[in-house]
């Protein structure tokens, strides 16, 4: 009877922990439908592209922003696509040819934690990205079996087609919505504009409480620079 007491203990303990861990993990992670939709549209091989992957967009996994954050990475830019769906990029072939691996990237790791860090290693090293991202990341067998068949294409077009219905167009890259609102010149303080827009029942994150209540003149953000679709590209 001891040893039946002592099990029935253990098992409401057991069940108390996991209700307590369930209520301070949903106090700290927003549901899905809570978080605030970022989204970017922006092609590889754009300097100003790059920059903001890398050096911007970082910034919500090195906190905890992407606690409240859905964001999403749509790889097409100022390309443009032919009656015939033939897709033409601005900085050339290998720019498709990299929207396409990280489009690919994006399937095959749909978690943006995953695949954010598999496109920004591509943006940083795009000359060496083979050798350096898949050895840093893993990935390769399926992102290339992705590229080298029609899914590559396929979902190229489909990014094409989030791309080009946008209202309001965009106008240039990088182009970030929240919420599907574009921001601007906004863009070069993005993260107090996420926590600007978060509604969700559960506490903003720390960085919020940090960037929003700093907005000094002397904070410092990047100077945003955009490449316009119709600028001519030196190849």
């Amino acid at each position: 009877m001891a040893s039946s007491s002592s099990s029935k203990k253990l098992v409401f303990f057991f069940l108390v922990c996991l209700l307590l861990f369930t209520f301070s993990y949903d106090n700290l992670v927003a549901g899905d439908s809570d978080k605030v939709k970022l989204n970017l549209y922006y092609e590889s091989l754009c300097p100003y592209c790059q920059d903001f992957i890398v050096d911007e967009l970082v910034k919500i996994f090195k906190t905890d922003l992407h606690t409240i954050t859905n964001l999403k990475l749509i790889p097409f830019g100022n390309a443009k696509v032919s009656p015939n769906r033939t897709v033409t990029c601005q900085h050339g072939e290998e720019e498709c040819k990299l929207n396409a691996i990280e489009a690919c990237a994006i399937k095959t790791w749909p978690n943006p934690k995953l695949h954010y860090w598999f496109i920004r290693c591509v943006e940083q090293h795009t000359k060496n990205w083979k050798t350096t991202c898949f050895k840093k990341h893993g990935g390769e067998k399926a992102i290339n079996d992705c590229y080298n068949g029609d899914l590559s294409k396929k979902l190229i077009l489909g990014y094409a087609k989030q791309t080009l219905s946008l209202n309001p167009k965009k106008k240039y890259v990088p182009w970030v919505t929240v919420n599907g609102k574009p921001l601007y010149e906004n863009v070069n303080d993005f993260v107090a504009q996420v926590c600007k827009a978060y509604k969700g029942k559960s506490a903003p994150p720390k960085v919020c409480n940090s960037t929003v209540l700093s907005m000094s003149p002397e904070r410092k953000v990047f100077k945003l620079q955009v490449s316009y679709a119709d600028e001519a590209i030196n190849h």
